[in-house]
Formats: structure tokens, C-alpha cells, sequence
């Protein structure tokens, strides 16, 4: 068993949304911030109120310019703390809009993923990206920061130093799934839990994606739609599918990109998780030595696997130090190279941080992963990203803190994927320590009675496997499957006319194909 691991346990890996890339450099799923329009940093709290759910449904949206992106109107919508007992509080939900350019169709909501994404600044930030020109002369298109999210009623944990050691720390115990050090890796856990129950209050509780779905159908209400026009990507998949589950009257029209499969366990998707990357390593690999004259790596893909494990490795145990005196170890490391992973387009950067750590150079891959933490470079975070991330797994799914079992566990994923599979085991500890241990138990979405839902998958996707994105289409009583033949993290607006051709047909028009288009 490896020594040296990380610091930072792998829960259920869904930062496949939640990476920021590199302003012109990366094309991963969530657009830059450089944190020039960051949340505020007073954060609306979970207030008492006396309020009905009806009320909530009553209440009149209020769009303003005042203070909001230019081309753009923003908003504010009250929602009940938790939707069981409505009257017991509430928080506040974001909203930004951009208006249709021709006749609208209605509202089109959008969810970027995570959990823990900013619909708000995916849409301000990036709304070209988020959606083609087609969609936008047809939708009004409405970014929004789900409960615990951004400018939303927000979760809180640390403060940046506290989450630069929580993120970034050596541990003092080397020993992987020693006793030592799950007892280290559980005393940090649980602190970082109840700093985020001190700080963000009852709220916490009530981060889950039941939760938020209902708020989404709030929304549809107070936009004024009958029905929930919907495009959600990676987490977003489960977020719309939860909706259809709850709402399936509601829903009507969805596409869900990147999907996940509901019944998945967190056992079960970090070893598909850590599968996928260690497919899009191979794929990153094989190009490299065969098309980059450049490239850092020769011979065999599994030699330059090899030397790619030894480079963790050397870096577990000697660590080396960045520009800013941060140490650089192996689970930064992992999540330096999983940043690119994301997108093909990003390959010939990693090809550069790697040459670099081999050479001694920690800053490249210190950039990386603080572009995938969302830290800014003056040691702040952009967002409550993470946080928020973790409140929502831990209460999504159920987790176990046995250690033997956990053993276990990590050996399975390591065997299936080498390279990663050392830094994805072990993830119950973060959450078996969470405030609240209740967690939801995975099963099927069927959605009985829904209008037909379009599920998008990626046969070469790393972070969303593409038979997730199978089992959801065939979960879902009124599932449609569309197939995109390449590499990468979701499909749309992605460089496949097909795809874009077939979604865009079924948001407008309500087209569903007749079967999978297959889409190269």
C-alpha cells in the first residue's frame, strides 16, 4: 500500500463541474473567475419567519439592473429553510437573467454542477459558453445559486488559511490507512464539519438536493412557467433528475449532460471516477508520445504511467516548495493533473506542469490546483465551492467509517486505476464525521408520468462515466439517450453540431429523436 497520500480526502468526486479553468488556456466546464466578481462577503442567513409554502409560491420576483452585470437583471427569491416546515425559517436564492433575444419561449434554467457551482456566474460570466445563439434567441436564460451556494444563503466553514491547510497540508502520519492516520485524517474531518455548522447555523441541515429541487420548482413559479425548461451538466444531471422525481407534472423539457447515475453509491462512483481519469490519463498519454514532439514522456503509455506514479510518489515523500512557500505534495499534485484532464484541450498544458514538477518547478501545478480549489492568488478563495460541495455529498449519500471495510474499499479502486485510485479511497471519513449523519440512500429516478427527458453522455467522459449517463436514460421512465463519441466533460455547445442540433431541436421545438443520434 502507497505511502504518502492525500490530504485532502476524495468524498464523491464531482468537482468534475466545480473546476475553474485558466482564462484562455482551459476549456473545462466551469468559466474562470479571477474573483473580480466574487460573493459578497456578507452572506444573507437563514432568517425566522412565519411563512406559508404557499406564501413563498405568492411572492412577486423583482428583476433589477441596479447592481447586477450590464446586459443583465438580477434578482432575489425567498425560499422556506426547509421545505418540511416552512414556517420555520427562510433563506435567500440569486438569480441573473438574460433576456431573449427574439420571442421568448419561457424561462431556461441552468445548472453548471458541482455541487457547489455558481449558475449566477456561469451565466454572467461565460453565457456564450453556457448556451448557443440559438437558445438564447428562444429562452430567457436564468443562472441561479442553489441553497448553500455563492450569493445564496450560503455555507461556511474556514477562512482561507484554514482552508489552505485543510486543502493543501502534509500530514503528519505517511501511512495510508494506518490507524494513526485515519485518526489524523477524522480529527480533521471533524473539525472542518462543525467550523461549518458554527458558522453557517441551522441551515446546514437543509443542504441536500431534495432540498434544492424543490427551490427549483419555486423558481418556475415565480418566473411564471407552467413548466421547468431545464439544462443542468455533470451534478446538475441528478439535481434536474431529483426535480423530475418530485415534480414529474412540472417537468417540461430537460437535458441532462454528463449524467449521473442516481442509484450509484459513493463507494461505487469514486471507483468509476477514479476509472475514468485513469482512461483520460492513457488517452492523454497516448497522445502525447505519439503527436507532441514536446512531450515530457516516451516509450509505452504504461511506462510513462510508471514514471508518472513515481513522480507522486517523490513528491509524498520529499515535497517540494512553491513560489509562495506553500509545499507541494502528492494530493495537490493529483488534483493538478486532474484539472486538464477535463477536456483534451487542456492536454498540452498538463504535458507543461508535468515537465515542470519533474524538473523541480512546483508553480505550474500550485496554479492549477488553486484554479481547481478556486483559491486567488492573493491566498482568498473565489467561492464557497468546496464547502458547499461537501455539505451537499454528505448529506446525498450514506457513508461508513469502518476502517476494515474502508481498506477494503481503497484496494478495489486502486486496482482498477493505479494512478488515481491511492487518492479516491478512504472518502467516508470526511462525511462519517459530518454534523449531520443521516445521509439519503442512493436508488433509481424513474420520474413516472414526466414528459420525455434528453440524457446526454460522453463516451470518453472522465468525471461522469458515460454508462451513468445509460443507466439514468433507462432509469427514467421518459429517458432519451444521445450519444457523443469523444473525449471530455459533457457534450453541448462543446464543438458536436449534432449535439447542439439535437438539444436545441428538442428545448425549441420539442423534438425527441426517434432513437440515439450517436453524435461524433
Amino acid at each position: 500500500m502507497r505511502k504518502n497520500r492525500a490530504r485532502r480526502l476524495a468524498v464523491v468526486a464531482f468537482a468534475a463541474a466545480l473546476v475553474v479553468p485558466l482564462s484562455g488556456c482551459f476549456t473545462a466546464f466551469i468559466p474562470p473567475n479571477d474573483g473580480s466578481s466574487s460573493s459578497p462577503t456578507s452572506k444573507p442567513q437563514p432568517t425566522t419567519t412565519g411563512t406559508t409554502a404557499d406564501e413563498f409560491y405568492a411572492q412577486d420576483i423583482e428583476w433589477s439592473t441596479d447592481a447586477c452585470p450590464s446586459n443583465f437583471e438580477c434578482a432575489t427569491v425567498r425560499a422556506p429553510m426547509n421545505w418540511d416546515e416552512p414556517e420555520a425559517g427562510e433563506i435567500e436564492l440569486a438569480l441573473i437573467r438574460s433576456k431573449a433575444q427574439g420571442d421568448a419561449i419561457g424561462s431556461l434554467l441552468l445548472n453548471p454542477g458541482g455541487p457547489g457551482g455558481s449558475g449566477f456566474d456561469f451565466v454572467k460570466d461565460s453565457l456564450d459558453y453556457a448556451v448557443d445563439a440559438d437558445l438564447r434567441e428562444n429562452f430567457d436564460i436564468v443562472g441561479f445559486d442553489p441553497r448553500g451556494v455563492g450569493r445564496s444563503t450560503a455555507v461556511k466553514c474556514y477562512e482561507p488559511e484554514q482552508m489552505d491547510e485543510y486543502l493543501y497540508g502534509i500530514p503528519e502520519n505517511t501511512d495510508t490507512g494506518s490507524e494513526a492516520w485515519i485518526d489524523e485524517m477524522t480529527e480533521s474531518a471533524t473539525d472542518f464539519g462543525q467550523a461549518c455548522l458554527d458558522n453557517t447555523g441551522p441551515m446546514l441541515e437543509f443542504i441536500t438536493t431534495v432540498q434544492a429541487a424543490k427551490d427549483l420548482d419555486l423558481l418556475r413559479a415565480v418566473l411564471g412557467d407552467d413548466e421547468l425548461y431545464y439544462l443542468g451538466y455533470s451534478y446538475g444531471t441528478f439535481l434536474g433528475a431529483t426535480y423530475a422525481e418530485l415534480f414529474p407534472d412540472n417537468v417540461g423539457r430537460l437535458v441532462l449532460d454528463g449524467a449521473i447515475d442516481p442509484s450509484t453509491s459513493n463507494f461505487e462512483v469514486s471507483k468509476a471516477q477514479a476509472k475514468g481519469f485513469e482512461g483520460a490519463l492513457s488517452a492523454f498519454l497516448e497522445d502525447c508520445i505519439d503527436n507532441n514532439s514536446d512531450c515530457a514522456f516516451s516509450g509505452s503509455v504504461d511506462t510513462a504511467r510508471d514514471t508518472i506514479v513515481d513522480l507522486i510518489d517523490s513528491v509524498g515523500e520529499s515535497p517540494l516548495k512553491g513560489p509562495d512557500g506553500r509545499m507541494l505534495g502528492s494530493s495537490t499534485l493529483i488534483t493538478a493533473i486532474i484539472l486538464p484532464l477535463y477536456s483534451p484541450g487542456n492536454w498540452e498544458y498538463l504535458n507543461l506542469m508535468l515537465s515542470d514538477v519533474m524538473k523541480g518547478d512546483a508553480a505550474n501545478a500550485f496554479f492549477f490546483a488553486d484554479q481547481y480549489n478556486g483559491r486567488k492568488d492573493d491566498g482568498t478563495y473565489a467561492d464557497n465551492s468546496t464547502e458547499a460541495f461537501m455539505a451537499y455529498n454528505c448529506r446525498d449519500y450514506t457513508y461508513n467509517a469502518d476502517p476494515e471495510k474502508m481498506r477494503d474499499e481503497a484496494e478495489e479502486i486502486e486496482s482498477v486505476a493505479p494512478v488515481f485510485g491511492p487518492y479516491m479511497g478512504y472518502g467516508d471519513i470526511g462525511c462519517a464525521n459530518w454534523p449531520f449523519t443521516d445521509g439519503a440512500e442512493r436508488t433509481e429516478i424513474h420520474a413516472s408520468g414526466a414528459d420525455p427527458i434528453l440524457v446526454v453522455g460522453t463516451t470518453g467522459d472522465p468525471a461522469t462515466p458515460y454508462e451513468w449517463a445509460e443507466n439514468l436514460a433507462e432509469q427514467l421512465d421518459s429517458g432519451q439517450l444521445v450519444t457523443y463519441e469523444g473525449e471530455g466533460h459533457t457534450a453541448y455547445n462543446k464543438g458536436s453540431q449534432c449535439v447542439n442540433d439535437v438539444v436545441d431541436d428538442y428545448l425549441i421545438n420539442g423534438t425527441v429523436p426517434d432513437e440515439d443520434p450517436m453524435c461524433t
